[in-house]
């Protein structure tokens, strides 16, 4: 009998580039299609996330503060409940903060 069922997974980061590195893994690793992806801030405000890396951490002066830092990122999936342990080990390798199911 086959299983019809999904499960929204979400994981929060601290950082847009961890955020796409986790998409990608979910994509390239766990073959789930992209429109089954959301990426959001984890609040009402615009945010590039809450902890600088990347573009944000490699000013001359230190850290710029022209970044969205205004809270974290969030990555949900909907996926079958057989993928949930792999795709809840592939969000936490690849840094997130907190992972949920629902």
């Amino acid at each position: 009998m086959a299983h019809n069922s999904t499960t929204t997974i979400t994981a929060t980061f601290g950082t847009r580039e961890a955020a796409d590195i986790a998409v990608e893994h979910l994509v390239q690793q766990h073959r789930i299609s992209r429109p089954d992806i959301f990426i959001q801030a984890n609040g009402k405000r615009n945010s590039a996330g809450s902890l600088p890396s990347g573009g944000d951490a490699s000013h001359p002066g230190g850290v710029r503060h022209d970044a969205a830092l205004e809270g974290d990122i969030e990555v949900s999936v909907e996926i079958t409940p057989d993928k949930i342990p792999a795709v809840q080990r592939s969000l936490g390798d690849s840094g997130a903060i907190r992972v949920t199911g629902k």
